[in-house]
């Protein structure tokens, strides 16, 4: 079994490198590797590193499934519009939130406050925009014809502007609650509306994911047409920027289990619910790197993405600003450090972007989604759904959190070397089982490992490992895990000679110069691939008269190195005779002249010792099937030739002493070959018969006959003729 270094680093990108019959380096998938763990109370930044979270407090728990919306008045009162029973409830700025209103409606999918600080709810499925007072008292302010009312927004002069679906309109509504059409957008939905730095109205568009300005007169201007299906949310910069969170169609209905869709109202008639030890003992290390948000694809590459943030600059450009394939984004908000947050479907988690665009994985909540995130006062607030809850964002950081690493699966059972790692302020544990998801058969959590530089791993052998980092806040370290890295030996697992293939006779298997490796890489240990050698390239082809050629497939699960050794045995001995050993390729071609003919059987044993010590080799062997030697030619004898006038008749008489005939042909004074079937219509036995007869004109003539078995030995006879003038 080959030694393999595969550790789970989170600060230090390594690069994927070999050692032969060494350690092996493998860089797993990046940060999206890393979070893939769970993290509460604890950021990860791109870079990898893990350090304590802003504190993530809830404050309130509306008991609702789905919070959609949300909005703080100037008295830092928070208002949250729910699903699916549509109420409405009021969290105060010490906390404290209590029912405000039922609407009886099944979704508040928007919510805004006047400058007095009246609050306003937009309703759906019935498309109802209702205005409510401090005591709860509520009235519908404005009733349009469309079913959906996605968005609301006041501007400075309580003007209220209402983006709906199913026709994707844009209302513009007086205080006295007078609408009319400003824009008709010839979209389905307007699901976002806000204000730029100078008062333009931005709408943000589904299907066609467009980012819209609208002036007073209604005349639209479109900013940007992203690739995404539904620009779902939309941020005016401090700098004039416009951020839009976009969403793919298929991200779309992802939200659609989350509760609620455009997608879905406006095709359904109501909303649907849907170790290695440092003494060179051979010991293997588990690996894991952090990089960048992606590594395969450019950031600007939207293909198969399903949530994208654009940023569209003052002057009109726009660029991607955070781009991602495996989560779907609900909410944005800026922070007071100037980062772009946006809150999640995985995990709630929420992401800050800063200006040079680089994420950090702010902070995990304990709900499936964070749908909405906003500002109150200096506080930032973000709400959840699975539950309906509001939270507080933090200041500063929290006391403590931990950090859930991936399952590693080690393939086999294995014995756990030594954990270790880099940082301040982090205490370890380990749990080890044999099922891929950890449950009741797996171990507890190990005591706490302290020393970085390296503790023997107090959990059991298995095939499953997962560690658990705790860091805890203290006034002299600042808490931060830089990488973690973990060894284990994996069990040898015996190498298997899946197939053997035995090539035609005369075709044998010619080797290719291979490329010439530099005497210090091999002295080093690393592989030639990793400077670009290829390896084992594959033979040619040639003919070579009475050779036969085998080739085999083998594979080793601990992906070891192979050498091979060939056996052959007659049909009628009883012990195996080596013909070849330590040959490094898949492939042989026997001499015509190494075995004497008869039927003999193939033995390919393949060996992994060139990546394992004495004694701990193991083998795997394929016997071939029935293989014919044969480098003997047919013997023909040809009988008297019989002549009637110009009919000649000849008889041949053709035997092998190994194989069945295969072919005949005969040739007429040097003419072209000709076939020729034997007398009982099929050559298929060691002896046949063959009768020649032809018309010839007068005078001399030369018959020639050639015959091949099935090993292509070709026995040939020659005769003459006198037919009288």
């Amino acid at each position: 079994m080959k030694p393999l270094l595969l550790s789970l680093i989170t600060a230090i990108l390594l690069t994927a490198t070999s050692l032969a019959g060494g350690p092996v380096f493998w860089e797993l998938s990046e940060r999206d590797e890393i979070e893939k763990g769970d993290a509460q109370g604890v950021s990860i930044a791109e870079n990898g590193n893990i350090t304590l979270a802003p504190a993530f407090d809830a404050i309130f728990n509306t008991g609702q499934a789905y919070v959609w919306s949300s909005v703080a008045d100037r008295a830092e009162n928070i208002y949250l519009g729910t699903g699916h029973e549509g109420r409405i409830y009021k969290v105060d700025a010490s906390g404290k939130g209590s029912l405000l209103v039922d609407t009886e409606e099944l979704d508040v999918t928007a919510l805004a406050v006047d400058s007095k600080g009246n609050l306003y709810a937009a309703t759906s499925p019935d498309g109802k925009v209702y205005r409510i007072g401090a005591d709860g008292k509520s009235s519908v302010f404005f009733d349009p014809e469309d079913k959906y009312i996605w968005s609301l927004i006041f501007d400075s002069s309580d003007t209220l502007y209402a983006g709906t679906g199913d026709k994707g309109k844009i209302y513009k509504v007086d205080q006295n609650g007078k609408g009319e059409v400003l824009a008709d957008t010839n979209e389905t939905n307007i699901m976002a509306l806000a204000l730029d730095n100078r008062g333009y109205l931005i709408a943000g568009t589904e299907p066609s994911g467009l980012v819209l300005r609208v002036d007073q007169q209604g005349k639209t201007f479109a900013l940007l047409d992203s690739p995404m299906r539904e620009i779902h949310s939309l941020l005016s910069g401090q700098d004039g920027s416009i951020y839009a969170l976009g969403i793919s169609g298929a991200a779309a209905g992802e939200r659609l289990s989350a509760g609620i869709s455009a997608v879905s109202a406006v095709s359904a008639p109501s909303i649907t619910v849907t170790v290695v030890d440092d003494d060179q003992s051979g010991i293997e290390v588990q690996s894991g790197s952090a990089s960048k948000p992606s590594s395969n694809q450019s950031r600007n590459d939207t293909a198969n993405s399903k949530s994208v943030i654009h940023r569209i600059a003052p002057d009109g450009g726009s660029e991607i600003f955070w781009n991602s394939r495996d989560m779907v984004g609900f909410g944005i908000a800026l922070a007071n450090d100037g980062r772009v947050l946006v809150g999640t479907g995985a995990k709630g988690r929420i992401y800050a972007i800063a200006p040079d665009r680089s994420s950090t994985l702010l902070v995990q909540s304990t709900e499936d989604q964070t749908s909405t995130l906003l500002r109150s006062g200096e506080n930032l607030y973000a709400t959840s759904s699975n539950l309906g809850k509001l939270f507080r964002l933090g200041k500063g950081p929290g006391q403590t959190g931990a950090y859930e690493s991936p399952v590693r699966d080690a393939k086999f059972v294995s014995v756990w070397g030594n954990i270790s790692w880099r940082g301040a302020g982090v205490q370890l544990q380990t749990r080890s089982g044999n099922t891929e998801t950890p449950d009741v058969t797996w171990s507890d959590w190990s005591p706490t490992y302290s020393n970085s530089q390296g503790t023997r791993i107090a959990s059991p052998p298995a095939r499953f490992l997962q560690w658990r980092a705790t860091l805890k806040d203290a006034p002299t370290v600042k808490p931060q895990l830089q990488s973690v890295r973990v060894a284990y030996l994996p069990r040898n697992i015996a190498p298997e000679v899946i197939s053997i293939e035995v090539l035609p006779p005369g075709v044998a298997l010619q080797e290719m110069p291979q490329q010439p490796v530099d005497p210090g890489i091999a002295s080093s240990g690393l592989s030639p691939q990793v400077f670009g050698l290829v390896a084992n390239i594959p033979p040619r082809k040639v003919f070579q008269k009475g050779v036969r050629s085998l080739s085999w497939r083998a594979e080793d699960l601990n992906g070891d190195d192979l050498r091979y050794q060939i056996y052959y045995r007659a049909i009628n001995d009883q012990e195996w005779h080596l013909l070849k050993g330590d040959i490094n390729n898949n492939y042989y071609s026997i001499d015509a002249d190494a075995l004497p003919d008869g039927t003999y059987f193939f033995r390919i044993v393949a060996s992994d010792s060139p990546s394992n010590p004495q004694g701990r080799a193991l083998t795997g062997e394929r016997i071939s099937e029935e293989v014919e030697i044969d480098n003997t030619p047919p013997e023909v004898r040809a009988g008297a030739p019989r002549i009637s006038g110009n009919n000649v008749s000849v008889s041949f008489a053709v035997a092998d002493t190994t194989t069945a005939i295969r072919k005949a042909d005969y040739s007429i004074d040097g003419g072209e070959w000709k076939l020729i079937f034997p007398d009982d219509g099929i050559a298929d036995s060691r002896q046949e018969s063959y009768t020649l007869s032809i018309n010839l004109s007068p005078g001399e003539h030369s018959i020639a006959f050639r015959c091949s078995d099935r090993n292509a030995n070709v026995g040939t006879s020659k005769l003459t003729v006198r037919i009288p003038r």
